[in-house]
């Protein structure tokens, strides 16, 4: 007989950080539904859950040393409304010697530093689109317009719109004024690969499977805007954009592109040391050369999430991908 556990569903509570003006931080509210797919889950598979959603750490430490779970399922992405401390969470779960599901501390931190992740690529000759960094108002520009304009440090397309692609030097100068102003942190610009997009999830740990893979349709689009996935198509369900651009899965795609989509998901997951799960977002062009945009570590995993929809399509239920993720905790220690 399988023994019963107890989990906490550890969060991050930023439901009070949220404010007409803070819509980009709708993303991190969402975690509630995640949470409670999860919660369902592991109820049906027998254990017993809590949930554990996190608003001031030093109180929240208290109550794991009164009574410390056999596991954390963590869903956290932030901490108090800053997304740059999803990595220092999961580094307190090992500090104090519980077992967590998901990616490792190190992972984390590398795919959020998106120009450390995409030197690492370059070292390891995996195409990714052109970039420069800026910490003020761009001076030299060896890019070839358009760009698109992003924060270093976000997650779940946050500060991406369609004004982020640019066509000119004065648009340019604006939307880095912008992000400077709002993110306070540098600013990645790359050159705007035009093309197709497509998500590639991954199940870990040993062997690694390939989940069916996910395009994003561009096809619902009007001529003037621009092929990308957006925050609002992703998380606001009352903006256009987010009807405008649906997920296909599985992607309507020939054997030889399938198979180098997932060789090179497979090379960017171990590049990053991805654990338990992932997905790696690539654009290909015109030609059929394939750009890796940027890794999710532990990407969202509600039930109408895309991730989630790629479980479906291999023909797994929710619960056995819930019950593969607590395995894999279960069987190593906080550090492992």
């Amino acid at each position: 007989m399988k023994k019963k556990m107890h989990i906490l569903i550890a969060y991050n509570d930023a439901n009070s950080a949220v404010t007409p003006d803070r819509l980009d931080l709708v993303s991190e509210v969402a975690v509630r539904e995640e949470a409670e797919n999860v919660h369902q889950a592991i109820l049906n598979l027998g254990h017993t859950p809590s949930y554990f959603p996190i608003r001031d750490i030093l109180a929240d430490l208290e109550i794991l040393k009164k009574q410390p779970p056999d596991m954390i399922f963590n869903l956290c992405e932030g901490y108090q409304g800053s997304s740059v401390h999803e990595m220092h969470l999961t580094g307190i779960w090992e500090l104090i010697d519980i077992p967590y599901t998901g990616n490792t501390p190190l992972t984390l931190g590398l795919a959020q530093n998106k120009v450390l992740t995409k030197k690492l690529l370059e070292s390891r000759k995996i195409p990714t689109p052109k970039f420069q960094v800026f910490t003020g108002l761009p001076d030299r520009i060896y890019l070839n317009y358009p760009l698109i304009v992003k924060p270093v440090n976000e997650d779940a397309s946050l500060g991406i719109s369609q004004e982020s692609v640019v066509q000119s030097s004065k648009e340019l100068f604006l939307k880095v004024e912008e992000i400077n102003n709002k993110y306070h942190q540098p600013v990645l610009v790359e050159e705007y690969i035009d093309g197709r997009e497509f998500n590639i999830s991954i199940l870990g740990n040993s062997p690694l499977k390939i989940l069916p893979v996910s395009e994003i349709s561009f096809s619902d689009l009007v001529e003037g805007e621009y092929h990308i996935t957006s925050y609002e198509a992703k998380w606001l369900p009352d903006h256009p954009m987010y009807h405008k651009t649906p997920a296909i899965c599985p992607a309507k795609i020939n054997t030889d592109l399938r198979n180098r989509l997932e060789d090179i998901a497979i090379q960017v997951f171990k590049l990053l040391r991805g654990r338990d799960y992932g997905r790696v977002d690539v654009r290909v062009d015109s030609t059929n050369k394939i750009y890796v945009l940027e890794f999710n570590p532990n990407p969202d995993i509600s039930k109408n999430a895309g991730y989630a929809n790629a479980v479906k399509a291999a023909g797994l239920k929710y619960e056995d991908f819930i019950n593969h993720l607590i395995h894999q905790a279960s069987g190593r220690g906080a550090y492992d």
